[in-house]
C-alpha cells in the first residue's frame, strides 16, 4: 500500500491514532492505522493464491480504498469505482491483467479531465461494513467471501452520485478492449 500517512498529509487530513476509524467507523482502538493494518494483512480465511479467490482481493481493495479516499490520491477513486462498476454492473470476470489495462485507459482519460473530481460521500456514510466486521463475523472462507461481496456492494452504492460518469468510463474501457466479455444487467456474480 502506498504511504497513506503521506497521502493524508498531502490532502490536509489529520489522522487519529486512537478509537474507531475516523473514515469508516471500524471498531478499532488505534483508529485508521489499525483499520489499514487489518486490511493490509488481508483476511486470512481466504487463500488469495487461488485464482477463484482473486475477485475477493479486488473487491476488498476497492471497498477499503473508497471508504478511505482521504488517504489516497484523487484519481484512485476513478480507478476503484470503475473497477467495481465493471464487476458489479457489467459482470466482468476481473483478472489482474485487466487492472493494468484499466489503469492505462484512465491515464489517457484523465489527460483532458484534469478538473474532474469524484466528491466522496460523507465520512462514515460509505457503507456500514468495515474491516473489523469482516474479521469478527467471518468463521469460514465462504462467510468471508460473502461479507466482502456485501462490503463491496455497500461501498459501491454509497458512491451512486458518480455511477453515470463511471458508466461512461466503463463503456469506453469496454469499447477499447473489445475482447472483454460482459453480461450487463444480470444478477451478480
Amino acid at each position: 500500500m502506498q504511504d497513506y500517512i503521506g497521502a493524508a498529509e498531502k490532502n490536509g487530513i489529520t489522522l487519529y491514532g486512537e478509537g474507531k476509524c475516523q473514515f469508516c467507523g471500524a471498531n478499532t482502538t488505534r483508529g485508521v492505522h489499525e483499520c489499514v493494518e487489518i486490511f493490509s494483512l488481508g483476511f486470512e480465511l481466504i487463500d488469495y493464491s487461488k485464482p477463484e479467490n482473486h475477485l475477493y482481493r479486488f473487491l476488498s481493495v476497492d471497498a477499503h480504498t473508497l471508504q478511505h479516499p482521504e488517504i489516497h490520491g484523487r484519481w484512485n477513486n476513478h480507478f476503484h469505482l470503475s473497477r467495481q462498476h465493471l464487476i458489479f454492473e457489467y459482470k466482468i470476470h476481473w483478472q489482474y491483467d485487466l487492472s493494468s489495462k484499466l489503469s492505462e485507459y484512465l491515464n489517457k482519460y484523465k489527460v483532458d479531465k484534469q478538473d474532474e473530481f469524484l466528491q466522496p460521500p460523507k465520512i462514515l456514510e460509505r457503507g456500514q461494513i468495515t474491516t473489523t466486521d469482516i474479521r469478527s463475523n467471518s468463521k469460514t472462507s465462504a462467510e468471508c467471501q460473502e461479507m466482502i461481496q456485501k462490503w463491496g456492494m455497500e461501498v459501491y452504492i454509497s458512491w451512486k452520485a458518480h455511477h453515470e460518469l463511471i458508466d461512461k468510463i466503463a463503456q469506453g474501457f469496454i469499447n477499447k478492449n473489445v475482447n472483454i466479455k460482459y453480461k450487463r444487467n444480470q444478477t451478480w456474480p
